[in-house]
């Protein structure tokens, strides 16, 4: 089984290449600044990788990517280059929860503890955050609860064991959840190929042109009156509410 995983989902940029399987898998990783730098830098990382695994992108089994939910930018941009790459190659795609791909990061720092409750949660800009719960039993990971946009003070952590993401440094003290474990994760592209061999089998593997996004937010900017206010309540020291979509 060889695999192309990359995440754009967050300001990070994450690409792995994995050739083979089980113990003689061999793995080569990119992680680096994303942002405006992902349209210019992905696809060029992804052919290194390729050139250094000696692999064709036919040699491929299928193209995995982060769909979302994060960055609207980020997410378009992965899907449009795992649609290119995976009909150029006659691939299957594999579309990843990202906020699946955190919990699995922050598994694998904890030492992929049994029984494992976490409650993972990316940053979605807009003083708002994507989160969802999950259970992993026995090499199996179980949704508990769906996605959700919400505000830092709004969280239901549900008492997980873990609390995992990128949002403690900007939203940290506003998330009341006194004895959770808080673990920085990220949705790597290693997270995703550790993930992969059990969702393709599965069947989650889809044709190149269902590669599509998982978006949980319409609205992806401030208003000019919304900027306005926001700018206006951190003159006088007063938090704004800057929109809230579902």
């Amino acid at each position: 089984m060889n695999l192309l995983a990359f995440d754009t989902s967050t300001d990070r940029m994450s690409i792995a290449l994995q050739r083979g399987v089980g113990s003689s898998a061999q793995l080569w990783q990119h992680n680096a600044a994303g942002g405006a730098l992902t349209s210019t830098h992905l696809i060029p990382e992804i052919q290194r990788l390729m050139a250094q695994a000696g692999l064709q992108f036919g040699d491929l089994t299928a193209i995995v990517f982060g769909a979302g939910p994060g960055s609207f930018t980020g997410l378009r941009t992965a899907c449009s280059v795992a649609q290119g790459l995976a009909f150029g190659a006659a691939l299957p795609v594999l579309p990843v929860d990202t906020l699946l791909a955190v919990a699995e990061d922050a598994r694998l720092q904890l030492g992929a503890a049994p029984n494992l409750q976490v409650t993972a949660l990316l940053d979605a800009r807009m003083d708002e955050l994507y989160t969802a719960s999950y259970t992993f039993n026995s090499d199996l990971w179980i949704k508990n609860k769906g996605y959700s946009l919400i505000h830092p003070e709004d969280l239901n952590w549900n008492g997980a064991d873990v609390l995992a993401g990128n949002v403690f440094a900007a939203y940290g003290e506003r998330l009341h959840t006194p004895g959770a474990q808080r673990v920085d994760a990220l949705p790597t592209a290693a997270a995703l190929l550790r993930l992969a061999p059990g969702l393709l089998a599965n069947g989650s593997a889809l044709p190149a042109d269902q590669a599509l996004p998982i978006y949980i937010r319409d609205k992806v900017a401030q208003t000019t009156l919304e900027r306005a206010a926001a700018k206006a309540a951190l003159a006088v020291g007063t938090p704004a509410v800057l929109g809230r979509s579902a």
